[in-house]
C-alpha cells in the first residue's frame, strides 16, 4: 500500500477496488459538472491535484524516526467536495505507483479509498460544519486539512488489521493505529498550517471563484 509501501492479499485489493470505483466515477461526473457550470475553476482543480501529488509523494521524518508522508487530501476536499477529490488522488495514485514506486496498482483502490475517499470526505464534513457555525473559513481549513491527513491513516490502519487480523482484529488495529495514525500527527499539523497558507492567498487573489464555488462562510461571503 502507498503509506506503508508493503503489500495486501488479493482478496481485499479486490474488495477495495470495487467499493472505490462507484464513487471515483461519481466524481468525474462532478468535475464535467463543475467545469461546465465554473469553466474559470480547471485550473484549480489542477493545481487541488498538483498540491496532492506533490504533498503526498514527500517523505518526511516521523516521531518514531522512521518516515512518513502528508496526503495534500483536504485542500481539494474543501473546494470541490470528497467524489471530485478521489478522481485527483486516483490520478496521483497510478502517478506515483508508476514513476515513484510508491504504492502499486494492485492495490490502487485501497489507497483511493483511504486517501482519497475517507479522508477527502472527513475533511469536507468538518470544514462544512465549521463554516456553518460562522467559524473562519482559514481556521476550518486548518482543522479540514489536519483531520483529511489523519484520518487517511487510521482508514490504513483498518485496511491493514482487516486484512492482517493478528492476533485479533482490535490487537492489530491498535498496533497498527500506533505505527501509523499517532506517529502522523505532527505532519497532519503541518499540512494544515501549509494549506491554510494556500487558501489565505486563495482569497486575496481570488476570491470572487471562491464564492462562485461557495465555500466561504456567510461573514465571508
Amino acid at each position: 500500500m502507498h503509506i506503508m509501501e508493503g503489500f495486501l492479499p488479493a482478496e481485499w485489493c479486490a474488495v477495495w477496488f470495487i467499493i472505490s470505483i462507484p464513487i471515483v466515477l461519481y466524481g468525474v461526473y462532478q468535475i464535467k459538472k463543475i467545469t461546465e457550470t465554473t469553466p474559470e475553476s480547471k485550473a484549480l482543480i489542477a493545481v487541488s491535484g498538483a498540491f496532492m501529488f506533490i504533498l503526498s509523494s514527500l517523505k518526511l521524518p516521523s516521531v518514531t524516526g522512521s518516515c512518513s508522508h502528508p496526503t495534500g487530501n483536504g485542500f481539494g476536499a474543501v473546494l470541490f467536495g470528497p467524489a471530485v477529490t478521489a478522481v485527483l488522488a486516483s490520478i496521483v495514485l497510478i502517478f506515483q505507483a508508476l514513476l515513484l514506486a510508491h504504492g502499486g496498482i494492485t492495490t490502487l483502490g485501497a489507497n483511493i479509498f483511504s486517501m482519497g475517499i475517507v479522508g477527502p470526505f472527513v475533511a469536507w464534513i468538518v470544514y462544512k460544519s465549521l463554516i456553518k457555525s460562522d467559524v473562519s473559513s482559514t481556521i476550518a481549513v486548518f482543522f479540514a486539512a489536519f483531520l483529511g491527513d489523519l484520518l487517511t491513516y487510521v482508514a490504513t490502519s483498518f485496511q491493514l488489521a482487516l486484512a492482517f487480523p493478528l492476533p485479533t482484529f482490535g490487537a492489530a488495529l491498535y498496533k497498527f493505529l500506533i505505527i501509523f495514525a499517532v506517529t502522523q500527527i505532527p505532519l497532519a499539523i503541518g499540512e494544515g498550517i501549509l494549506t491554510v497558507i494556500i487558501w489565505d492567498r486563495l482569497k486575496v487573489y481570488k476570491p470572487k471563484l471562491l464564492k462562485k464555488l461557495d465555500v466561504l462562510s456567510a461573514k465571508e461571503n
